[in-house]
């Protein structure tokens, strides 16, 4: 058991079960969903699409993620966020800056960590594409150790996502060589100080051997040290949802879902989203959460905080 302080304990109860699990609902997406709809080149049009899905769909899911650009704050305004529901705000900017097989990250100009811890986020999100081999790679581990030591000085939860890409302009990674960057991402950048692992599926989608998914996602679980949560990356709801029952039977501690859940609103008009959001993608994050409650690694396996009576006096 690692001990971790007490505002981050505070954030990571915010953000999750009763029982310690995660199931954060994905909305932090920008540039992409642009490009999806083009009504959403508007930035109060994009914003009313994600406070559609967050004030429908947040209830059903024990955080939801955030930009700070059109969303965090509207939402919060807005009360789309119940009560007993955590949030997490992203801080890079969308995309990466270099060249594509030397990726490099960046802060949102005129965003922080402080700033988040401000305005109430239970947690960060920090997005870094990341491979062991690239010439980049020492600079993105120091770019994250620094995000990390901003969230130590704030005492807010860091959850951290390694996107992997490819070293080769030409072709897309195999299944194996994906398995090899996701695995190594987790054991080089957990030890930064990174509070939970958001993880890409360890293998090529069309991988459909669920005995290589076992195999692989039992390897994340070895490499990472915290807690570790699947990301959805856009793959069909039926899809991810063996995908969860798989990885939270290997040891993750849950999943961040976005397009697997709210995909087919983005193109919808306001009546057939409303009527989508409350049937179809209701009953999938309902589903999604209860199977993480269910069979997820809770968070407590990995952290206690023991405050001393006067633990007030130095904190």
């Amino acid at each position: 058991m690692q001990k971790i302080s007490l505002g981050k304990l505070r954030g990571l109860q915010q953000i999750s079960s009763q029982r310690g699990t995660f199931t954060a609902l994905a909305l932090d997406h920008r540039q992409n969903l642009r490009k999806a709809n083009p009504a959403f080149i508007s930035d109060e049009e994009l914003s009313r699409f994600k406070l559609d899905v967050t004030s429908t769909l947040a209830s059903r899911a024990t955080a939801v993620l955030l930009d700070p650009e059109v969303s965090a704050a509207q939402a919060v305004a807005a009360r789309c966020i119940p009560n007993n529901v955590g949030l997490v705000v992203a801080v890079e900017s969308t995309g990466y800056t270099g060249d594509a097989t030397a990726r490099q990250a960046q802060i949102i100009p005129g965003w922080s960590v402080e700033k988040a811890k401000r305005m109430g986020a239970s947690a960060i999100k920090l997005l870094v594409y990341y491979h062991p081999d690239s010439p980049t790679a020492s600079e993105i581990e120091s770019f994250t150790k620094s995000i990390a030591n901003e969230c130590d000085k704030h005492d807010l939860v860091l959850m951290l996502e390694p996107l992997s890409y490819s070293l080769d302009d030409n072709k897309k990674l195999s299944s194996e060589e994906k398995k090899y960057v996701v695995v190594e991402s987790a054991k080089r950048l957990t030890p930064l100080g990174a509070d939970i692992l958001k993880a890409e599926f360890p293998l090529d989608a069309a991988e459909s051997d669920q005995k290589l998914w076992k195999d692989a996602c039992e390897e994340i679980s070895t490499a990472s040290p915290i807690p570790w949560i699947l990301l959805s990356a856009a793959v069909d709801y039926e899809v991810f949802l063996q995908q969860v029952i798989v990885a939270c039977n290997a040891g993750a501690s849950g999943i961040a879902v976005g397009r697997a859940v709210w995909k087919e609103a983005v193109t919808m008009n306001n009546d057939e989203r409303i009527k989508f959001l409350r049937t179809t993608a209701r009953h999938r994050i309902s589903r999604l959460t209860s199977l993480c409650h269910a069979l997820a690694k809770p968070y407590t396996d990995f952290y206690t905080a023991e405050p001393e009576y006067d633990w007030y006096k130095t904190y």
